[in-house]
């Protein structure tokens, strides 16, 4: 399923790999956010300001699915399952499993740990997001945290949508 793949970092022994597919996105999302997303809700931020918004936007969806990738792999790892690793590639995230799951329990479970992780991160983000509103944090970092929020609740609702292989298709087919 992937091509040329490159070893980013090891997280509780879950290889976290990029494939090359992956950098298309990650140049496509920075330039949509630098130009389009931010440009349009934060009007007075610097042209380097929306590059430096649209990136740091980036790296942070990206590591919202790692984040979300990772405990799809934690409860797969403690059911007895074994994850070869992480991938980035150019639909988003994929926790590599080796084998499918043995019971219907283990299959809801794991495949409900990604969508609530998501759904924390983005109320995480947005508690961040409105202190730091109310705190007097620069626009160019709230903007971010905003954007986050809403991308990681987006997230979650995606990977909610009964269709196999998503989460909400997993979700679907262990309760059947």
């Amino acid at each position: 399923m992937f091509g040329k793949r490159l070893t980013l970092f090891r997280l509780f022994g879950f290889a976290v790999q990029v494939d090359l597919s992956w950098l298309l996105i990650a140049v496509l999302v920075t330039w949509s956010l630098a130009t389009g997303f931010f440009p349009q809700r934060y009007p007075d931020v610097s042209h380097a300001g929306y590059w430096l918004m649209g990136a740091l936007g980036a790296l942070g969806l990206f590591a919202s699915i790692i984040f979300h990738e990772f405990w799809h792999s934690l409860v797969a790892r403690r059911y007895g399952l074994h994850i070869r690793g992480i991938t980035l590639f150019v639909f988003g995230g994929i926790s590599e499993m080796s084998e499918e799951p043995e019971n219907p329990k283990t299959e809801f479970l794991m495949a409900a740990a990604g969508p609530i992780s998501s759904i924390v991160l983005a109320m995480f983000c947005y508690l961040i997001y409105l202190w730091g509103k109310h705190g007097g944090w620069a626009e160019m970092l709230t903007g971010v945290l905003g954007y986050l929020d809403f991308i990681n609740g987006l997230l979650a609702a995606f990977n909610l949508v009964p269709a196999f292989p998503l989460d909400g298709g997993r979700i679907l087919r262990s309760a059947l």
